[in-house]
């Protein structure tokens, strides 16, 4: 309850019948409750109790003056910097004028540096992509509406740079959710208010909404969002480069032809980028703790033959199959990042006889493009058939052809 109670009669009318005809009109909410009457409505979402507003009912309904009185309204400041840094442009949102969903499609609308694009060939035409993609940057920030801590005075601050932008809110991390776990931990810090905000459509899930933000990430071939949290905030960092046209070219051909899960969708974005990717690599990067796990967001790949698996076990490596890449007309350039294993032993060996006894880490210095557990696997093998002979200590170990 607010500290100073504030009766539901002294909240401007129309705030209240608009939130009621929103919820009404929501195609997330149940018809149950969408027969209730206009207070049990807001007794529903924990505006009301006893007639007099919470301190959710006063951030959504109240007036200014009334959210003011909150210990910790919602305060947003959005700056954009130049490349050496200087401030180029400050908007601010400290006068508790507006309400969540307000507040949110307000800071949307002037944020005009988030709205750019790349024009990419198309064929006859061009295609757009966004440096940040509108749902992504909903989602966070909404996120930094729904998680923050409102025991902590501090500004949600959007800071944009020519190369980046980084989204900071009060608090850490909800508590049992980690960097590490992001993706698929499911945790509410404020379960009213997200409660609130799903049902109005203004987010994803009711959860992080991160696997919808790295779907979009993966689909455009960018980075994953880098997230740092400590104990008075969470930063979360976007970088507008596309990684690999070629990449993305992958994924629209693919899904304009493949009906595919989201977890698919996550697992084709990485290995498109990668090209060639262990399958333990690719665990971690979806944050999946076992093998077993991996397979239900690579089984159907496989079999709709859009990727390829070489090796077995944790030397299985993913690699997009080269009849999608033709499928989808992408002018790729040979690397050897994909060789076939007969096609690198061969090299191996031509390298060996112009650089004889040489250590791995120095043969990989002039084949960079091979994964080095590529490498590594490929002269132990042929030190067992008896194609190279290994000279010295572990640590100084060298090779050269038998």
């Amino acid at each position: 309850m607010a500290v100073r109670p504030v009766i539901l009669e002294n909240i401007p009318p129309q705030d209240g019948a608009t939130f009621v005809n929103d919820i009404r009109k929501s195609d997330r909410v149940n018809v149950f409750i969408k027969e209730k009457t206009d207070v049990e409505i807001l007794e529903h979402y924990h505006f009301i109790e006893e007639s007099n507003l919470t301190n959710l009912g006063i951030l959504w309904l109240g007036t200014p003056l009334q959210r003011r009185k909150l210990a910790y309204p919602i305060t947003v400041e959005y700056i954009v910097y130049d490349d050496l840094d200087n401030k180029i442009r400050k908007e601010h949102w400290h006068d508790a004028g507006l309400n969540p969903k307000e507040l949110i499609l307000e800071i949307e609308r002037q944020a005009v540096e988030l709205k750019y694009s790349y024009e990419l060939p198309d064929g006859l035409f061009r295609k757009k992509i966004p440096f940040y993609d509108s749902v992504v940057i909903r989602e966070l920030l909404v996120n930094a509406i729904a998680h923050r801590s409102y025991v902590i005075s501090n500004d949600i601050t959007i800071r944009v740079y020519p190369d980046s932008m980084t989204m900071i809110s009060p608090g850490a991390l909800p508590m049992g959710v980690t960097t590490d776990n992001i993706l698929h931990k499911k945790q509410r810090r404020n379960p009213y208010l997200i409660s609130v905000l799903h049902d109005l459509g203004l987010m994803e899930g009711e959860g992080s909404g991160y696997d919808l933000i790295y779907e979009i990430l993966g689909r455009d071939s960018k980075k994953y969002p880098i997230v740092t949290s400590d104990f008075d905030s969470t930063s979360v960092q976007l970088l507008p480069q596309i990684e690999n046209k070629e990449a993305l070219l992958i994924m629209d051909f693919v899904l304009k032809y493949y009906t595919l899960r989201q977890r698919e969708i996550l697992a084709l974005g990485v290995i498109a980028r990668h090209q060639k990717i262990l399958a333990t690599r690719l665990s971690k990067i979806l944050q999946l703790p076992d093998d077993e796990r991996l397979r239900s967001y690579t089984s159907t790949l496989l079999e709709e033959k859009i990727i390829q698996s070489r090796g077995t076990k944790k030397a299985t490596a993913f690699l997009i199959n080269p009849a999608i890449i033709s499928g989808a007309k992408i002018n790729q350039k040979p690397t050897l990042k994909t060789v076939e294993p007969h096609v690198l032993e061969a090299l191996i060996i031509e390298d060996l006889r112009v650089y004889p006894s040489s250590k791995i880490s120095e043969i990989h210095t002039r084949m960079s493009e091979v994964m080095i557990e590529d490498l590594t696997k490929s002269v132990y093998r042929m030190i067992e058939d008896g194609r190279l002979k290994a000279e010295g200590g572990r640590r100084n170990r060298t090779y050269r052809v038998a």
